[in-house]
């Protein structure tokens, strides 16, 4: 009888082993039905480097023509002490104009955004200190080029599986160097920096994306808000639709006060 009872036992658990599936098993079979390469958010103390490549080219004929261009770089690294973030975009138009009867080509749009922010882990999980900087080199704003430095608190609120959220704020310096014949006393001088960004990932591989952020002069407050969704094509190869709005309290004379662009771009994941 104690045998029979064992036996009983063995089967039980034989079973019950093979019938509920585990969470990493639940994770390749979705992956494997999906065809995506899907990754979960990292632990911190995870080493991860990712570099993504963006592009979306549009090239229209006919009754009007136009050419426009954006490719874009984002990069992630992640240690045991740090948390690097790197991005850069570059964005070309073109149009067809007619100017006293003859037909030319004229760029209406041509601008390289970089930045980089360097997070350092503190002994509390989650609790950073952290150094930004950013440079943007705009055609149409009425500046050479504006710059930013800011340092000071981040948080990693959370990081699970699906979601994650940050958020960062404090001091910084803002550089302004304007057009030859425009006066300007915007921004070129103390800041405050604030951002936060929120991402959501689906089963699929599908990716959400919000991020906000506001520099505060004395003169003038920029805001600046990215909205993206992104959906696996197959392996490492997505889609993604992106939407983004900047917003100034004192832009120059002649330059609107929300500047906004919506793009559909392809992904590639290099590593």
């Amino acid at each position: 009888m104690q045998n029979q009872s064992r036996m009983r036992l063995w089967v039980l658990a034989v079973i019950a082993c093979g019938s509920v599936p585990s969470y990493a098993a639940d994770k390749n079979l979705i992956q494997t039905l999906y065809h995506t390469d899907f990754t979960y958010n990292q632990n911190e103390q995870e080493d991860l480097f990712s570099l993504d490549g963006e592009l979306g080219v549009l090239n229209a004929t006919g009754n009007t023509d136009a050419f426009s261009l954006k490719a874009a770089i984002t990069s992630e690294q992640e240690t045991s002490h740090w948390n690097n973030n790197y991005s850069a975009v570059l964005l070309y138009k073109q149009i067809e104009v007619e100017n006293d009867g003859v037909t030319e080509d004229q760029v209406s749009a041509q601008r390289f955004y970089g930045a980089a922010q360097f997070d350092y882990k503190l002994q509390t999980p989650g609790r950073r200190f952290f150094m930004y900087g950013d440079y943007e080199n705009d055609q149409f704003n009425g500046y050479d080029y504006r710059a930013t430095l800011a340092s000071g608190w981040s948080q990693r609120v959370w990081n699970t599986d699906e979601s994650m959220f940050r958020y960062s704020v404090g001091p910084g310096y803002g550089f302004v160097s304007a057009e030859d014949g425009t006066q300007t006393n915007v921004n070129n001088g103390f800041i405050l920096r604030a951002s936060s960004e929120y991402q959501y990932q689906w089963y699929t591989g599908s990716r959400f994306r919000q991020f906000l952020s506001a520099e505060v002069g004395a003169d003038n407050i920029k805001t600046r808000s990215e909205t993206a969704l992104s959906a696996n094509l197959f392996d490492s190869l997505a889609m993604k639709l992106s939407f983004v709005a900047a917003f100034e309290t004192q832009p120059l004379q002649g330059v609107p006060n929300l500047n906004t662009e919506t793009s559909l771009t392809v992904v590639y994941r290099f590593f």
